[in-house]
């Protein structure tokens, strides 16, 4: 049975839970709500470019105190979210703050739900969710709970913080490869170029990534699993171009494995024809 929780609702509730968590005239009090088993983008590190909003999945558990039943979810609010820096100050200004866009509870008894659906992070200007490149760091974890009375006061709100974390990271991007000459004589050699850029949030362009260790890949026609050939490090502009020698007919691309603040990237394949 799942409670009748859609993304408007959800988004209007952690509005509203966030309001009266900030409220100075309220203090904050045990709901008896807990919430367990948060899962973040199952584990992994969250990329982020500079146009496209990104919704990583979320998971997790609530059980609530005697008296409220996952029945009426207007009578409660509890969601987890991301902040960095100081958690009221992210949570009361939305600056640093990283809230969920929707989910959905399904009821596994009259008290307790496991949760999924989604973070909303929109990178563009008028957002504050990522509009610096500092935010490419690791993200801590909180949750946010309400418990409201049946005239819809607040009963008890509060905020927990948990050990969890969570990396964000800048996009890559890499052009797909260009060999040449094509098709080519065996044994001769083939240049292959491309470039490495990455998003910058400050102004939300992708700018050229310079230094960067970046992959040279190849796939034999005939196979499925594309091995490195050769590291290249990405010139002041992002460029990257190497030689190889032609040997059989196959397909070359550009990986790069990313660091601590910039996701992965493969670029498009350029296929050759060795004669």
């Amino acid at each position: 049975m799942r409670t009748g929780r859609t993304a408007a609702v959800t988004v209007l509730a952690g509005a509203l839970g966030l309001s009266v968590l900030g409220a100075p005239a309220a203090r904050a009090a045990d709901t008896g709500i807990t919430v367990s088993n948060i899962v973040v983008n199952g584990g992994k590190p969250i990329v982020v470019g500079t146009t496209k909003v990104v919704e990583p999945p979320i998971s997790f558990d609530f059980t609530l105190p005697s008296g409220y039943s996952t029945a009426d979810p207007s009578r409660y609010d509890a969601f987890p979210f991301l902040y960095r820096g100081d958690l009221r100050t992210a949570a009361d200004t939305g600056d640093n703050f990283i809230g969920p866009g929707g989910y959905t509870c399904y009821e596994q008894s009259s008290r307790r739900a496991h949760c999924e659906g989604g973070l909303y992070i929109d990178p563009h200007p008028s957002r504050e969710h990522v509009d610096s490149n500092s935010d490419a760091t690791t993200w801590k974890v909180a949750v946010s709970l309400v418990l409201l009375k049946a005239d819809g006061t607040v009963k008890a709100r509060e905020r927990e913080t948990r050990s969890l974390s969570v990396p964000l990271r800048r996009a890559a991007g890499l052009t797909a490869a260009d060999a040449s000459p094509e098709p080519v004589t065996k044994g001769r050699a083939i240049t292959v170029t491309g470039k490495l850029t990455r998003a910058n949030w400050s102004t939300k362009k992708y700018g050229a990534y310079s230094g960067r260790s970046v992959r040279l890949q190849f796939r034999a026609a005939g196979t499925d699993t594309f091995k490195t050939v050769k590291n290249v490090t990405s010139s002041s502009t992002g460029a990257l171009r190497t030689t190889v020698t032609a040997s059989v007919d196959g397909a070359f691309r550009w990986a790069y494995a990313g660091n601590t603040t910039t996701g992965a990237t493969t670029g498009a394949a350029d296929a050759v024809d060795v004669r």
